[in-house]
């Protein structure tokens, strides 16, 4: 049975009166001195972070940073980067046609493509480490220390430039004294994962800390003609770390990490009938979104090189290696080096028509190499004057090729093949200065240069012809372009009182542009789309009402210029639509988050995070009337000024703990919950590809020996078996396919740490 919630119009005023965002502690196993207050009784906690290059308390700094203890990602049902958007507002994280491509969007900023050549309007660092491509944030998280999700542009302290906003990780390091620890789930579907860590000395001056991660099993959709079952995991993480303090001012980071994925992956359901063009059977709209189809052609697996009765899935490896230096200078100077390499060879298998015939099946072969070197000097403590300069520089390349077997609606298959090559530079500069004991202001700049090149573009035929019957290439051999792009911020920050921050900042986040690498005939869709940029407004607040009582609330207003959106172009070779990326104009965004935690007395936590967002387009904006265009058979153009942009309005949710003392015994019982808002998921798709409101509901029940080293508990995830959409979408119109989220799953936990 399936329980649906919808919000009455008194709870969401309930909500406004005083909602807010979870703010957890970051986890460390040996806690700073800082911290000890938090832990005792039922004082708020000191919350620590580096969002702005150095550590600060996030109740000190004028933004808005949400902040989730890596020792609650479990609870919470974090595993990817996908899963935080049930955990922070105004984030969605959504998987292009339920595949590995991530597309992420925060306060409304955001970037929609399947392919992985484009970089995200929101960042995701690992340890100071910006990854470069969507595609490339996929792996499992494990060993985490916290999650810091900063909202909106961060471009002048961090090296790749955002508009959108950034996603930090940070890991646990190597500890002082020596510590081990081990975590296995087992739940629905078969469901099996571990997780391990030990970390210790090596010898007086070296630190040590190897952890690991496992997922196996959990498929929990079947084939409706035959059966047979998809989605079970197979993925392995292992991550490497050694620290050195080679002199007391001179220390250095070496970490290195391994992934494997040979998962199957999830698959899509119809929400609409599908006619096949061959045969002229109909399949009925799935009434259960457990069900799924696929096949494979033995053609199209010979042509991909891959096995002839495979199911959707995943064959993908993850190498990366960085070393992060720093050197304490004298005159209280601090300079950072971080050097990074990164390697993710995917190979994917996916079925997007969600059926037995070969209307949409997807192929991707990528090879993604990364280099990036960032360099940073400043000051060395908290001063009357801080400040912060740096230069970034990467180099990155993608070998993307993708079959794609459109045979039964199209009679043929199609390959897309190219090497994309970008290369990045920029500087960054940010201080601030403490006016008064109340009043601090902030400056920041960063330029950027950025080249980004296709060579050996191809899409045509499987056999190596093209779309209009030809062995000539239409495209040429070698394409490039150059962006200049400038970032800034200026911000005041008053402290009205001792634990009350008021401010307001302007901030300007910049996105490089680049080019619509899909499979398409027509030339044009290969044009590059120009950078966008987003002059962004922000009031707020953070405040300690009383020592048990934290409320922070922030406003915002987005002026958006050249948004970057996906759109189509007729090929009248087959007779479909073809995506390409086009600028709007001009469009805008406004909204707000408020960010609640309670503990009113010893034992009890509540947290609450909500947020709010509109926008649209605001100047004339002409692109492709999906509909029109199909049934006409030509180009029909609308003008979508006034138009609302997609994305959910309201996100809300939090969470709800109770530790009960029992005789040498602890046990917690927490629920967390959260909500997402209907929304017009793309412009240009019609109102059927709207998708629905949802609740979600986990729950845990924990319990350990009172500073004992293990625990036991039981989880239930999605635990009102809430039936919801991820995304709504067409590769090609006529299949209408979504990707459902998962029913509801319940399992065992226990750990040990020594």
């Amino acid at each position: 049975m399936s329980i649906r919630f919808r919000p009455h119009p008194l709870t969401l005023a309930i909500v406004l009166a005083g909602g807010g965002l979870l703010a957890t502690p970051a986890h460390a196993e040996e806690p700073p001195a800082e911290d000890a207050q938090a832990q005792n009784g039922n004082a708020l906690p000191k919350v620590v972070v580096t969002a702005q290059r150095r550590q600060e308390a996030a109740q000190d700094i004028g933004a808005s940073i949400s902040v989730i203890e890596g020792a609650s990602l479990k609870e919470k049902a974090v595993s990817t980067v996908n899963d935080l958007q049930h955990n922070t507002p105004s984030l969605e994280v959504e998987p292009a046609f339920g595949s590995g491509q991530p597309q992420f969007r925060l306060r409304g900023i955001g970037f929609i493509d399947y392919t992985a050549n484009n970089s995200s309007s929101v960042g995701v660092n690992v340890d100071d480490v910006a990854f470069a491509l969507p595609i490339q944030t996929q792996g499992l998280l494990f060993d985490i220390d916290r999650v810091e999700v900063l909202r909106g542009p961060q471009g002048t302290l961090y090296g790749r430039n955002t508009t959108g906003g950034t996603v930090n990780f940070v890991t646990r390091r190597p500890t002082r004294d020596v510590h081990a620890g081990i975590t296995a789930d087992y739940g629905s579907y078969g469901a099996w994962n571990t997780e391990g860590f030990v970390s210790g000395p090596l010898t007086d001056t070296l630190r040590g800390r190897l952890s690991y991660t496992t997922q196996q099993g959990g498929a929990w959709q079947k084939n409706r003609a035959t059966g047979d079952e998809l989605g079970d995991k197979d993925k392995i993480a292992v991550r490497g770390q050694l620290e050195w303090d080679v002199t007391d001012d001179f220390d250095l980071r070496l970490t290195l990490q391994h992934a494997r994925d040979k998962s199957e992956n999830q698959g899509l359901y119809l929400f609409e009938n599908y006619t096949s063009a061959s045969t002229g059977e109909v399949i009925g709209a799935d009434s259960n979104r457990r069900h799924t189809g696929w096949s494979l052609r033995p053609e199209f697996a010979a042509a991909a090189d891959i096995s002839g009765g495979d199911k959707p899935h995943a064959d993908n490896t993850n190498d990366s290696a960085s070393v992060v230096a720093n050197w304490h200078l004298g005159g209280d100077l601090l300079l950072t080096s971080v050097t990074a390499w990164n390697e993710l060879r995917r190979r994917e298998l996916g079925d997007w028509d969600a059926t037995g015939y070969a209307d949409s099946d997807e192929y991707f072969d990528d090879r993604v190499t990364s280099f990036t070197q960032e360099l940073r000097l400043g000051s060395d403590g908290k001063q009357r004057l801080n400040w912060v300069t740096g230069a970034f520089y990467s180099q990155d390349r993608l070998n993307e090729k993708f079959n794609s077997d459109f045979t039964d609606r199209l009679g043929f298959m199609t390959r897309t093949s190219y090497v994309q090559k970008v290369k990045t530079l920029g500087g960054f500069a940010q201080l601030d200065y403490v006016f008064t004991d109340q009043l601090k202001g902030i400056v920041g700049l960063r330029q950027e240069y950025e080249k980004r090149s296709l060579d050996g573009y191809f899409s045509g035929f499987i056999d190596g012809t093209q779309f209009d019957g030809s062995n000539v290439n239409p495209f040429p051999d070698h394409t490039s372009f150059s962006n200049n792009g400038t970032s800034g911020k200026l911000a005041l920050e008053y402290q009205a009182t001792p634990s009350s921050l008021i401010y307001a900042s302007f901030s300007r986040g910049y996105k490089s542009g680049g080019y619509t690498a899909h499979n398409s005939g027509n030339v044009l869709a290969l044009e590059a789309f120009d950078p966008e940029s987003v002059n962004a407004f922000e009031v707020g607040f953070k405040s300690d009402l009383t020592d048990q009582l934290r409320l922070n609330g922030a406003l915002f207003y987005y002026g958006y210029h050249d948004q970057q959106v996906l759109s189509t172009v007729w090929s009248q070779q087959s007779s479909s639509l073809v995506g390409t990326f086009v600028n709007a104009p001009r469009s805008r965004i406004f909204g707000g988050e408020l960010e609640l935690l309670w503990r009113p007395l010893a034992g009890l936590e509540v947290q609450q995070y909500l947020g709010y967002k509109e926008g649209k387009y605001t100047d004339d904006f002409l692109a492709v009337n999906s509909t029109a265009t199909v049934a006409a058979g030509q180009e029909v153009y609308n003008n979508y000024k006034g138009e609302a942009l997609s994305f959910p309005k309201l996100s809300y949710g939090g969470s709800i703990a109770y530790t009960w003392a029992l005789d040498g015994f602890d046990l917690r019982a927490e629920t967390n919950y959260s909500y997402r808002d209907e929304y017009k998921q793309l412009l240009l798709l019609g109102p059927n590809y709207n998708l629905d409101p949802y609740w979600l509901v986990n729950a845990s029940l924990t319990l350990s020996p009172r500073n004992g080293p293990w625990s036991a508990g039981i989880w239930a995830h999605n635990l009102l078996d809430e039936e919801y959409d991820l995304t709504r979408n067409f590769f090609l119109p006529g299949t209408s396919i979504a990707s459902a989220g998962e029913p509801r799953t319940v399992g065992l936990r226990v750990s040990y740490d020594y």
